[in-house]
């Protein structure tokens, strides 16, 4: 639990007129609503819905009818799978082109021509073959055709070249015709294709398809020179060199074709009709029962009375600022000194805000999953920061509302989130070691795991549904700890609350400023010691604070550092400089160590909780020392009575005046020559006696039954301080009561 600093006089004073009352539960209420506000924008359907959500697998208690037809969408990755699917399986177009053929016979007979002309032209008087040979060969490359010498020479005969002409001519009229595909496009395809000719379509398979290569194989029966192997390189040559399928794979009209396919797909999973019963009473929901429901909810509150409504809108925000005030109401009864920090609500609000986002952003996944609601985090901060009690009622009013919004209805948010939070709010109480994550993470994570089996075992759910709630849980139990380790400094540091992680801190004697005590004012460090075993167990003993009593005494006195050899404890013997001072001069420095103390607390970021113990340990007791002392010199009350009197405030908690107290009784306990037990209460009775007399303790919560327990307290620990020893015999090297050096 932490520690709060006593409230600021600004709100007493602020109460006391009717503006300043309207503005001190105004800012209150206005974070309430603005709280409120928030959640609808977070959750915008309405808490109120008007059709239920089972989850799948659970028994639905009531019948659900739909109140008017709706439909429930696929999503887009369904969609896209359909769609793909229904697109992998279309037959490829492939369309005869009768172009084709022509363009090849046109080719061929070109070539032929340009050969007969190219024959002829080597048919003078003065020819040779050779020449015929390099004109068949010129003709052959403005074609694009490359001939050896031996197939130029074949071709110069004219019976030969009309017979391979009418050879090839022959192939292509028989086969081109019928339609023959390239050899990559057969490779591109598989199963049945669509073959478009003249208007008419037919499914073929691909491999009855006819491919350049059947063409071939099919062509050696048409030869014209089968014995001439000349004849034969020269008519494969031919075939391939003027050959164009005549099926060819028509991109265009396949993708037409499909995205047509494409569009034909249904967009919707159902379509439900007015008055259609979605899931009857007591039947158990399956995963088309859920979705229907779901899309019923969603359609409810985009319909003509959803949630865009002026009525549905108030009524939302109403609901939430409802729940929320059940909280405040809480604070104001029993925790009365939060509602009157604006800080500690804003931090509650703070809390509640990020539980609330990430409850928003968990609704996203489908299917929903109440488990990743951080309500521990939110319960694990109240209790460090403030107590279990106001942790737990946090707990409790998150799990409201969040159960409450619509989206989380019907998916058991309410009873898991709050077994959560509870586990935390009651696990986590003073944090003082590392290791106790681990121990909140092993309790909040069994809290889950024993929600999810309650509720498998009555929802009848199976083994994998059960052990995914229960992982859920845990790795919700897990993240909560971590980052509330990491939010705490940030929220301590937010609502000025020490806790006691801080606490034990800056107990370590190994920091700076204590560190700068041992070495610079050593008497003030011992005297801090002393003290802080007394303030300790005095504390402990009436039920305050012990921690922070003893972190509170080890810095009361870390202003005596500026002028250290001023204070008596840090003298050496016979030697006092206030011995050269006036009273007045040798009190403004004694009463400057509170001033300095808070000047060196603000510079080493010393906690509020802490640097209370600085000014409240001496409150506005008297310099008493110095006080008489300019009574003797002036012979009566000086004019400058206050500069005599520290600056205060008296003490405004149990511990800081406990420390007071424990300050005047180790100093006063020093000076007796015999300190036994009765002269140490008697002295204890009179410092306490004292104090009161005074004043000091007025403000302080302490009863007179706690005050009697402090002075026994005093007693058992200071008789034990300065308990008797023996005398060792000085024979044996002992120190005795009349030890004198050699």
């Amino acid at each position: 639990m932490g520690v709060r600093m006593p409230n600021d006089q600004a709100n007493g004073a602020g109460l006391r007129s009717t503006r300043g009352r309207m503005l001190y539960h105004g800012s209150r209420i206005a974070l309430l609503f603005a709280l409120a506000v928030v959640t609808y924008l977070l959750f915008p359907n309405a808490p109120a819905v008007d059709s239920p959500i089972f989850e799948v697998g659970s028994v639905a208690t009531d019948n659900v009818i739909a109140s008017f037809g709706f439909v429930v969408p696929k999503s887009n990755a369904e969609l896209t799978q359909a769609r793909d699917e229904l697109a992998r399986s279309i037959k490829p177009i492939l369309r005869y082109q009768p172009a084709a053929l022509d363009s090849a016979q046109g080719q061929l007979r070109a070539f032929m021509d340009s050969a007969a002309a190219a024959a002829s032209r080597g048919n003078g008087a003065h020819a040779s073959t050779a020449v015929q040979r390099a004109a068949i060969t010129m003709a052959a490359s403005a074609q694009g055709l490359s001939l050896t010498p031996a197939e130029s020479e074949y071709l110069a005969s004219d019976g030969r070249r009309r017979a391979m002409e009418d050879a090839v001519r022959r192939v292509y009229a028989r086969w081109l015709s019928e339609g023959i595909v390239s050899g990559s496009t057969v490779d591109e395809l598989r199963g049945d294709v669509i073959v478009r000719r003249q208007g008419q379509e037919h499914s073929e398979m691909v491999d009855s398809l006819l491919s350049f290569g059947a063409l071939l194989s099919r062509a050696r029966a048409l030869e014209p020179d089968p014995n001439s192997s000349v004849a034969n390189g020269l008519y494969l040559k031919l075939l391939s060199a003027f050959f164009h399928p005549t099926l060819a794979l028509d991109q265009a009209a396949t993708e037409q074709l499909r995205q047509d396919l494409r569009a034909s797909v249904d967009v919707n999973r159902y379509v439900v009709r007015a008055g259609e019963k979605i899931v009857g009473a007591h039947e158990v929901v399956g995963r088309p029962e859920f979705e229907k429901m779901k899309a019923l909810h969603d359609a409810m509150q985009t319909h003509t009375r959803g949630q865009r409504a002026v009525g549905r809108i108030a009524g939302s925000i109403s609901y939430n600022a409802l729940v929320l005030a059940i909280f405040g109401i809480a604070i104001v009864l029993f925790r009365p000194q939060l509602y009157s920090a604006f800080r500690s609500l804003a931090l509650f609000a703070s809390v509640f805000l990020l539980v609330l986002i990430v409850a928003a952003v968990a609704a996203k996944w489908q299917p929903v999953h109440p488990e990743l609601v951080p309500v521990a985090l939110a319960a694990i901060i109240c209790s460090v920061l403030f107590d279990p009690r106001i942790s737990m009622i946090a707990a409790m009013i998150l799990a409201v509302l969040v159960g409450g919004q619509g989206v989380y209805r019907g998916t058991n948010a309410l009873f898991i989130n709050l077994v959560g939070g509870a586990a935390a709010a009651l696990s986590v109480r003073v944090i003082l070691r590392r290791e106790q994550s681990y121990q909140y993470v092993i309790t909040i994570g069994i809290a889950y795991l024993f929600a999810a089996l309650a509720l498998g075992l009555t929802l009848g759910w199976g083994s994998t549904q059960i052990a995914t709630s229960a992982g859920l849980g845990v790795g919700n139990a897990v993240v909560s700890v971590v980052f509330a380790m990491f939010l705490v400094p940030l929220a301590e540091r937010f609502t000025r609350i020490t806790t006691h992680l801080t606490l034990i801190e800056y107990s370590d004697l190994n920091r700076p400023l204590l560190r700068r005590l041992s070495l610079e004012a050593p008497g003030t460090y011992a005297h801090t010691i002393a003290m802080a075993n007394l303030v300790e167990a005095a504390a402990t003993a009436i039920g305050a604070n012990g921690l922070l009593a003893r972190v509170g005494t080890y810095y009361h006195d870390i202003g005596k550092l500026t002028k250290p050899q001023y204070f008596v404890e840090n003298q050496a013997r016979g030697r006092n400089p206030h011995d050269m001072l006036t009273p007045d001069t040798s009190a403004s420095i004694i009463r400057d160590h509170v001033r300095a103390g808070i000047a060196l607390a603000s510079e080493y970021h010393v906690p509020p909780a802490i640097a209370a113990f600085i000014p409240e340990h001496h409150g506005t007791a008297p310099i008493a020392y110095f006080l008489e002392k300019a009574r003797d010199c002036d012979g009566a009350l000086p004019p400058n009575a206050a500069d005599f009197i520290y600056p205060g405030p008296i003490p405004q908690s149990a511990e800081t005046a406990v420390c007071m107290l424990a300050d005047g009784v180790e100093a006063a306990v020093r000076v007796l020559a015999e300190p036994i037990p009765a002269r140490i209460r008697e002295v204890i009775e009179h410092i306490v006696r004292q104090r009161m007399d005074q004043g000091q303790l007025r403000d302080a919560p302490l009863t007179l039954r706690q005050l009697e327990i402090v002075k026994e307290q005093f007693t058992r620990v200071l008789v034990g301080m300065y308990h008797s020893r023996i005398d060792y015999p000085a024979s044996s090297g002992g120190i005795s009561s009349e030890f004198a050096p050699a």
